[in-house]
């Protein structure tokens, strides 16, 4: 049973696909297909695609594409004025297949979709039977058409008898669901060669229309000629008059224009001139201004070097002799400090030879303390000789040092092969150098008090008369180093003053 509803099953499909194969219908764009049988109304296919159901429906063509009529008189048929013609036309006409139209005698119209009865009319009729089914209708329009127009209308206006013959076959191919497209007259013939003789006569009037048109278009140009050359006289005349005019007008400006040019050149010259003066005035001032003022610039500048000079100058002896009075002092307080050397090394034996005296004297009396108090008197005496000779030996080897001090100090001076001497004109000057050896030889006293503790001026000094008379100081001295110490500070002070 299951088989036997399958192979049914597969037959239904197959007869529904050889159905749907046998009934498929496609319609191109310029052909319909009625499809008709079950259906009240039939079915329409314009550049569609459709089912048709085998043996229960059939497919009918209607060609629904442009189709050309030619349509003629076939012989001469009267125009309004009774002239013969044979008129061949051309209408274009196709199926409506879209829109209504109304048929049926007037007040029982009834509105009929075109392609219908079309379908009625030209079911599977080819292009020809269609023209040949419609041409008698157009031939019968024209016919009409052609007896209410004259023969000159007909032949100057073809466009217009063409619109009217489809106006009014229109209304005949409503009812045939037909539409005209277009109605064109080809040719126009008349039996008695009339349409030449109204060219010949048209021409005639056309030419005739031509020479008035000629003429009056000669007359016009020659008055708009003789015009234009009056307008062109006078637009020159006044032209010249204008120019002339404005000439002069040109020539008295210019004329006014040099005037001012003039006298504002002379102003010019006349101010360029005081100008000038003014400038040559200012000019010499200014030169005689700036002699002057070079003048008294080269007499400044002069004054500034001869005291720039003078400061060179004194700053060069100055800065020389800062440097001699400082090497002089550098070599004194060598000197000062290896004479103070060797002056302690002096005291220092003298104090030895006293200390190893006093221990001898000591330990003789302890020895021989019969001599002892006696001894020890002579001891102190000599002690006491021993320190006074101490200070006039220590004076001595000063003075011995002095004099090569007081080389020491020259030395610089006479060293200095050319010396200019600079004073206020009171003799300062001069007075001022030789005062230098003093000061230096009292800075080296100084020096030495400060480094030794030796005021050899003191010591000097109480050696003196006037010391040992109001100090009532008595300094046992020997009179041979006194008179040695005396003769050497002469020399000092002699070479000072002979430097």
């Amino acid at each position: 049973m299951f088989e036997f509803a399958s192979i049914a099953a597969i037959i239904i499909i197959a007869l529904i696909i050889l159905l749907f194969v046998l009934g498929y219908v496609k319609a191109p764009p310029d052909k319909a297909y009625i499809i008709s049988g079950l259906r009240r109304k039939p079915r329409i296919l314009i550049a569609k695609a459709g089912i048709m159901i085998p043996f229960l429906e059939r497919k009918d063509l209607l060609i629904v594409k442009q189709i050309s009529i030619d349509v003629k008189t076939n012989g001469f048929i009267p125009t309004y004025d009774y002239i013969g013609v044979d008129i061949d036309a051309v209408c274009k006409v196709r199926v409506m297949t879209e829109g209504d139209v109304l048929i049926g005698v007037e007040g029982m119209e009834q509105t009929v979709r075109g392609i219908d009865l079309a379908a009625k009319n030209f079911l599977n009729m080819d292009e020809d039977r269609i023209a040949s089914a419609l041409v008698d209708s157009l031939q019968g329009n024209m016919r009409e058409i052609i007896g209410t127009v004259s023969l000159r209308e007909l032949c100057n206006d073809r466009k217009k008898f063409g619109d009217e013959v489809q106006s009014k076959a229109q209304k005949d191919m409503n009812a045939l669901g037909i539409e005209i497209i277009s109605c064109n007259i080809q040719k126009i013939t008349d039996e008695n060669d009339l349409i030449p003789q109204l060219g010949q006569d048209n021409m005639s009037q056309i030419q005739k229309d031509a020479s008035i048109a000629k003429a009056n278009a000669d007359r016009d140009v020659a008055i708009a000629q003789a015009k234009a050359a009056r307008e062109a006289n006078e637009a020159k005349v006044q032209s010249d008059t204008d120019i002339a005019e404005r000439q002069n007008q040109l020539a008295i400006k210019r004329a006014d224009l040099k005037k001012q040019e003039d006298t504002a050149q002379a102003v010019a010259d006349a101010a360029y001139k005081i100008q000038e003066q003014e400038q040559l005035k200012a000019i010499n001032t200014a030169s005689v201004n700036a002699e002057i003022a070079k003048t008294e610039r080269e007499a400044e500048l002069k004054e500034k070097a001869v005291a720039v000079k003078k400061q060179e100058l004194s700053a060069e002896i100055e800065r020389q002799a800062d440097a001699d009075k400082y090497r002089r002092q550098q070599d004194a307080e060598a000197a000062l400090i290896q004479k103070q050397k060797e002056a302690e090394a002096v005291r220092y034996a003298l104090e030895q030879q006293a200390e190893g005296i006093r221990a001898k004297g000591e330990a003789e009396a302890a020895a021989i303390r019969a001599r002892g108090e006696a001894e020890a008197a002579a001891m102190e005496k000599k002690a006491e000789a021993y320190q006074k000779y101490n200070n006039a030996a220590i004076a001595q080897m000063l003075v011995n040092v002095l004099p090569e001090v007081a080389k020491s100090v020259a030395e610089p001076i006479s060293a200095i092969d050319n010396l200019n001497i600079y004073d206020s004109g009171n003799g300062d000057g001069a007075a001022s150098i030789s005062g230098m050896s003093p000061v230096i030889m009292k800075q080296i006293f100084d020096t030495m008090t400060e480094a030794t503790g030796v005021d050899l001026r003191e010591i000097l000094k109480s050696q003196t008369i006037e010391a040992k008379r109001d100090k009532h100081i008595k300094l046992e001295v020997d009179p041979k180093s006194e008179e040695i110490v005396s003769d050497k500070l002469s020399k000092i002070q002699k070479e000072i003053l002979d430097d």
